[in-house]
């Protein structure tokens, strides 16, 4: 069990700083308890995916911090990680990328083989070794199967595997530009979505944070076509309460009311225009349901 992040301000270009870096509960402090890995993902202007990941907790990630302040998309996806399957590699680290749309998952399933068989040609877009990644590339397949839709392929990956593997949770963002989906399945761990509109404040006090001199990590690089540390990062782009934006996390970061679970099977799409679109869309429980294990740091609520 992992913690994720997706964050859309549909066209215009937004910092996530204050959810990444300064919430009470942001990902960083997160990552203290998930300590396995940590990653960015958000588009270039002409909608590159950019990822900025390494198998290093965020706190002790100068890399992750510099990023975090600098990074302006008008959709991003961020993650911290606890490893359950896949070594501590920068290829296992979430978010992933592919055909153009980035992803991160929360939760875990067994019998990964199984489901690599499945992929057929798919397969060759997997580059690390996690259930997620394999996950994401079953998506993808399920996509170009669905004539491109994203949420009836997200739908159909999830329900696929929820009727033949041994299912945590499923839950997942997927990101394109200037759009977001969600899905938490099952409602064994959390997935909340809160919509914010322009001039809300965040009122919450920035947490503090310690500092414990971890060394900056090094480039990753990301796979074809994707650039790491993009110098669009420094473009310029108005700050989180000018604009209204959509946030869906595995946990209330701020102090905010308006915070909304999600329902089990339920997958939400963030428009462009911000509209949110949400339905049931996997009414029937996993047929192999696998409780939290005992050792996981994350307490959901």
């Amino acid at each position: 069990m992992c913690r994720l992040l997706g964050l859309s301000a549909g066209r215009e270009p937004i910092s996530a700083s204050f959810w990444l870096l300064d919430a009470p509960d942001s990902l960083e402090v997160q990552s203290r308890r998930n300590a396995d890995g940590s990653g960015i993902g958000f588009f270039e202007p002409a909608g590159t995916p950019v990822l900025d990941k390494q198998p290093e907790a965020a706190f002790r990630d100068e890399e992750f911090t510099r990023e975090a302040k600098q990074a302006r998309s008008p959709v991003f996806v961020a993650h911290v990680r606890w490893a359950s399957v896949g070594g501590r590699t920068v290829q296992n680290t979430h978010p992933f990328a592919m055909h153009g749309r980035i992803m991160a998952h929360n939760g875990g399933f067994g019998d990964v083989g199984r489901l690599a068989e499945q992929l057929g040609s798919y397969r060759q877009l997997v580059l690390g070794e996690t259930d997620s990644e394999h996950y994401f590339a079953l998506i993808t397949q399920q996509i170009d199967a669905h004539g491109g839709d994203v949420g009836a392929g997200i739908a159909a990956a999830a329900g696929w595997i929820a009727a033949r593997l041994p299912v945590s949770s499923l839950n997942t963002v997927v990101a394109a530009p200037g759009e977001l989906w969600a899905l938490r399945y099952p409602g064994q761990h959390a997935l909340h979505i809160i919509e914010r509109p322009a001039g809300m404040s965040a009122q919450a006090a920035p947490a503090a944070r310690a500092a414990d001199g971890g060394a900056a990590a090094t480039s990753a690089t990301s796979g074809p076509g994707l650039h790491v540390r993009s110098s669009t990062s420094s473009v310029h782009a108005p700050g989180l309460q000018a604009l209204p934006s959509v946030v869906i996390a595995s946990e209330e970061l701020d102090g905010e009311n308006g915070w909304r679970m999600l329902a089990s099977g339920e997958l939400v799409h963030v428009r462009p225009d911000l509209r949110v679109e949400s339905a049931v869309v996997i009414p029937d429980p996993p047929a192999q349901l696998v409780p939290l294990p005992a050792d996981n740091p994350n307490i959901d609520t």
